[in-house]
């Protein structure tokens, strides 16, 4: 328990740069106190104490403006950085040295009893304003874009972003947890591939049209005319609905 309560300490100096000293950690910041009262009300839950372990988990509500329910499992080294708003369900499951910001949520979606909340892995970063909903499994080393809505489960070293939560993989691409900056954009990158696209067959319509309207001008062959338009075609460049931005898209519709 020492170790589990020294760790989540040391990891706000490691990944908070506004982190000053003990004192301002202890007294000031909230998500440590709400872990702190968490881990004490687990472990009456866990014994089977009635009442108090809710009472206090209230009680940590009202203080800090985080809510975990007694019955969460948080791991080693959790920081929840600010953490208003922060909701964690009873069967939640939060893998070791995950990192938490304001306004998530990790709960259920319906009545159902048993396991109906996520399960994190280690290493995974939640944005401001996420949503991560079900009985779901999120992978070692995930990080989830501000305000994504993940419904699905999500393979580990991936990044999740948009509403639903689209899965955008960064093979070999290391990006520190704080920096939120460097989350890719697939709905920008599937529109601005789509406007390119729009943009080509424009050019291809004007061609054609030049070419019929000079013909009308100087009748010749149709069959020349269909040469000139087979031409024309065979040099524009070959566009599929394959498009690596738009297929990526596509293969993480709703994760």
């Amino acid at each position: 328990m020492l170790s589990t309560l020294s760790a989540d300490f040391r990891i706000i100096f490691e990944r908070d740069p506004a982190a000053r000293n003990w004192l301002e950690v202890l007294f000031c910041y909230p998500g440590l106190q709400a872990l702190l009262l968490h881990r004490l009300a687990h472990w009456l839950h866990h014994v089977g104490l009635p009442f108090i372990p809710r009472l206090i988990s209230h009680l940590a509500r009202f203080l800090t403006g985080i809510e975990i329910h007694p019955g969460a499992t948080i791991g080693y080294g959790v920081f929840i950085d600010h953490g208003m708003g922060v909701v964690i369900g009873e069967t939640a499951i939060v893998g070791d040295y995950a990192l938490i910001y304001q306004g998530v949520t990790l709960g259920g979606t319906g009545k159902q009893c048993g396991k109906r909340h996520p399960t994190l892995g280690e290493n995974v970063v939640v944005g401001a304003g996420a949503k991560v909903l079900g009985n779901i499994q999120i992978g070692n080393n995930v990080r989830i874009g501000a305000g994504s809505v993940v419904l699905r489960d999500v393979p580990s070293d991936c990044t999740v972003v948009g509403v639903p939560g689209r899965i955008v993989y960064r093979s070999g691409v290391r990006v520190a947890p704080l920096e939120h900056n460097n989350l890719p954009d697939s709905e920008a990158e599937v529109i601005r591939a789509l406007v390119n696209r729009i943009e080509l067959l424009e050019e291809q319509i004007q061609n054609l049209q030049g070419i019929h309207s000079s013909n009308t001008k100087t009748p010749v062959l149709a069959g020349s005319v269909a040469c000139q338009e087979a031409e024309l075609l065979e040099k524009a460049p070959v566009c599929s609905l394959r498009d690596k931005a738009i297929q990526q898209f596509l293969d993480g519709a709703g994760i």
